[in-house]
């Protein structure tokens, strides 16, 4: 059975919620071991290593025994092998209501779950750094990234486009060198990101935008960053971004993208990319251009 949800209801990340439940009125989430006094004997569809697949009262109810030291941004594989790929649950909406949902039902409180989950995964990627391939998943193949990223920004002034979680901007952040802002189309991810920096003490910007059409003037940033973003991008929304980011950057523009022979549909890509396309997108920026491989593939633009 594949359970898939296509809902416009919005899903926010910090709503007030039960203790370690999670209910956006479109799936429930909670954990096995505070369950308040759900029926055992609920229809289940599947059982995992981590979760159970339920039915209450006609509902999705997804219940997992995982622990707050256990979320972080490789969630997103364990969503995957456990869930989505063998078919038990499909389609972007689910995804991320499921995430978000797993997260929030780990900790009582909101903030203190993204908190938790942020925490865990800057952890993980900075023992990457100091043991390289560590672990694997999803945070071990974005740790060389945010590595290399951060070497090539020079200090001043950052913008961040399709920043998500932010996980990048918030390292970038926490150097001290650089004035950053971080930009993704989603309000709630800037509004998350927005409460775990004030809790982190860093000093960070958020801006809600289509990376395509960001409201500030031309060459208001010395550098702008494009991390695994446009691989998510139909081709001329692509291009639109990075004549964007061209615009908006007064020195360099920074592009990384993962090289595959087709797109992984299971990590949103609906475009593959290698040496021989980032050359293709530099001619068409019409700016000095470098490109290299390094965990992926690299385009510098220099806009000065």
């Amino acid at each position: 059975m594949t359970t898939s949800i296509t809902d416009t209801r919005h899903i926010d990340p910090l709503a007030p919620q039960r203790p370690f439940e999670y209910d956006d009125g479109v799936i429930r989430v909670c954990h096995l071991e505070h369950r308040w006094g759900r029926n055992d004997c609920a229809p289940m569809i599947a059982r995992t290593r981590h979760f159970h697949v339920c039915t209450v009262a006609g509902r999705l109810e997804i219940r997992h025994w995982l622990g707050a030291e256990e979320i972080d941004n490789d969630l997103t594989g364990l969503l995957l092998d456990e869930l989505f790929t063998p078919g038990l649950l499909s389609g972007t909406d689910m995804f991320e209501r499921v995430f978000t949902g797993v997260v929030r039902s780990t900790v009582p409180d909101a903030l203190g779950a993204w908190s938790s989950f942020y925490r865990n995964t800057i952890r993980k990627v900075r023992a990457c750094w100091q043991r390289p391939g560590a672990g694997g998943g999803q945070i071990s193949d974005m740790a060389p990234v945010y590595s290399r990223a951060l070497r090539l920004v020079p200090p001043g002034h950052v913008l961040d486009l399709g920043s998500c979680f932010g996980f990048f901007p918030l390292l970038l952040a926490e150097t001290g060198r650089h004035h950053v802002t971080a930009s993704d189309v989603v309000g709630g991810s800037m509004e998350l990101l927005s409460q775990v920096v004030k809790e982190r003490r860093a000093q960070l910007d958020t801006l809600v935008c289509d990376a395509a059409s960001v409201p500030m003037p031309d060459n208001s940033f010395d550098t702008v960053t494009l991390l695994h973003l446009i691989e998510h991008l139909p081709h001329d929304h692509a291009r639109a971004v990075i004549h964007e980011a061209v615009r908006l950057a007064s020195k360099w523009v920074v592009i990384a993208v993962p090289f595959e022979d087709e797109p992984d549909p299971a990590y949103g890509h609906i475009q593959a990319f290698n040496i021989r396309e980032l050359r293709a997108l530099g001619h068409e920026a019409g700016r000095p251009f470098t490109v290299s491989e390094y965990h992926g593939g690299w385009l510098i633009l220099d806009t000065e």
